[in-house]
């Protein structure tokens, strides 16, 4: 997986960039708030996201690790796929976005093109006990939203659906309180599996 490239910019508009990272040029989609953070510089280190689907290969990319994790984050949502999740990054920052999930507010969702009423909702419902703060960036059980991510990840990778990655990280979650890194909370979840 690709996690982040590190080059010179050699095309840039507010939908993507393309990087060229020793001798390749890769194509990134970007949301409107990294092309804001990036787009006065010739060389950038942007965090990754990749998708791989039947018919294409595709890269979002981010300013910092911190609009990579709400991407994760919306993805995780029924219904949102990447274009929307992108989408409402172009629309938010990630601090309004943890702002509106902990408020309880799902009317800034609902106002950006292609999320409804009930999109928008089942974003709050999904992600409420995922989002803590603003300002700690953390869920609600202790873990920060990386090492939950990553680990999502690994189960994924590892053979589990989504559904029972997710049940067995938050029973993990309750069980131990926090977990301060990747490789633990795996070992955990993996008990519950």
């Amino acid at each position: 997986m690709i996690t982040h490239l590190d080059g010179k910019i050699t095309e840039l508009t507010p939908a993507h960039v393309v990087v060229d990272c020793g001798g390749v040029g890769y194509w990134v989609n970007i949301s409107l708030n990294t092309y804001s953070k990036i787009k006065d510089a010739s060389r950038m280190h942007i965090y990754t996201h990749a998708i791989v689907r039947e018919d294409a290969h595709l890269l979002y990319g981010f300013a910092d690790r911190e609009e990579r994790e709400i991407f994760v984050l919306l993805l995780s949502v029924s219904g949102v796929g990447a274009a929307t999740a992108r989408m409402i990054l172009s629309s938010m920052t990630p601090d309004e976005i943890r702002s509106a999930i902990a408020s309880g507010d799902f009317r800034p969702f609902k106002a950006v093109k292609g999320v409804g009423e009930k999109s928008a909702q089942r974003i709050l419902v999904d992600l409420k006990d995922k989002v803590g703060s603003v300002n700690g960036a953390v869920f609600a059980s202790g873990a920060s939203i990386s090492v939950q991510a990553e680990a999502a990840a690994a189960l994924a990778a590892l053979g589990f659906s989504k559904a029972q990655a997710d049940k067995a990280l938050a029973t993990a979650l309750k069980d131990s309180g926090a977990a301060e890194s990747v490789e633990k909370l795996i070992k955990l979840s993996l008990k519950y599996l």
